[in-house]
């Protein structure tokens, strides 16, 4: 399977961000800002596929502390999926707002 570049907006959050931050830092590479009780990231990553790189990151993530929580949106080919931890959110055309 081809490989994809992908866009990342994600917020992570953790009940000890110092000890996801470096783990953080090392996975992503791209803005991260620290933000009350957490991070937000803004990257781009490559792999076969949205759902592989989320399960990753979070995986990397809970390995340096079990409570730490990831809302992401991954955008490539014109499509963003959304996940929350790791489940899929939905799908939609990059660019499309959804309603709340």
């Amino acid at each position: 399977m081809a490989e994809l570049d992908f866009h990342l907006v994600a917020d992570v959050s953790s009940d000890d961000a110092p000890a996801v931050e470096p783990v953080l830092r090392q996975f992503v590479n791209g803005g991260i800002t620290t933000v009350p009780g957490g991070f937000h990231i803004e990257a781009t990553m490559t792999g076969t596929s949205a759902r592989d790189l989320n399960r990753s990151l979070l995986s990397a993530l809970r390995r340096a502390e079990r409570r730490t929580r990831l809302r992401s949106e991954w955008t490539a080919g014109g499509v963003t999926e959304r996940f929350f931890d790791y489940v899929p959110k939905g799908t939609r055309p990059r660019g499309s707002q959804t309603q709340s």
